[in-house]
């Protein structure tokens, strides 16, 4: 079996260490040597943009929170019509720039899409700045399972308010989760969302884990 090659380091916001390591055609980010995300895995992150994007809405304007490899915001923009805008809010700038370098190809390079504006930074303050009609949060393993202690605000009765605030009327709130969520579901449901539960599997067609995406309608 050939070797991981490592292609990138940086400090991870908040604490740890990121890297970017390939092997073959097959990339993954690690956090302190624990495989955050892989190239080999985005069925559900597809299906994340799938299932949160509005249908029918004139000029969308949809906020991606969690660049990743670059899979939701790909499956956004495919679903998305000309005149949509999108931004991507990711608070490590390498992931930024490894998905401008060695990443792009992975999905199509979704960041060269004119649609697309690039938030770095918290995505609680990408919500302040302006109104969607969509937001698509994958930042965590879970709302319950925090890869930063700081994204707990997101999901709690107060963070779940400042997303309702942002989102346009019949608005979406789509959140994907590695696991069922039973709390953050009722907690979505007490903050006025009328909530969907849908299961997607991690490989996509190809089978997998199956993952948990919410969506809560404003």
């Amino acid at each position: 079996m050939k070797p991981w090659i490592e292609l990138g380091r940086a400090r991870a916001p908040g604490g740890g260490e990121l890297t970017l390591h390939q092997r073959d055609r097959e990339f993954v980010i690690r956090v302190d040597g624990t495989e955050l995300m892989s190239s080999r895995l985005h069925g559900s992150e597809e299906r994340l943009a799938e299932v949160g994007c509005p249908p029918g809405a004139a000029a969308p304007r949809v906020l991606v929170g969690g660049l990743g490899m670059g899979f939701t915001l790909r499956a956004a923009l495919d679903a998305l019509p000309a005149n949509a805008r999108v931004v991507v809010a990711e608070i490590s700038d390498a992931v930024v720039d490894w998905n401008r370098a060695a990443l792009a190809p992975l999905a199509g390079a979704p960041l060269s899409d004119p649609r697309v504006t690039v938030h770095v930074g918290d995505v609680g303050d990408a919500m302040r700045d302006e109104r969607f009609d969509a937001i698509l949060l994958d930042v965590d393993n879970s709302p319950h399972a925090l890869t930063r202690p700081g994204n707990g605000a997101l999901y709690s009765e107060r963070g779940l308010a400042v997303a309702r605030r942002a989102l346009r009327p019949g608005g979406r709130l789509a959140v994907w989760s590695a696991v069922r969520a039973p709390a953050f579901e009722r907690r979505l449901r007490r903050g006025g969302f009328a909530v969907e539960v849908h299961a997607a599997k991690a490989r996509g067609d190809r089978g997998g884990a199956t993952h948990i995406i919410y969506v809560g309608s404003a």
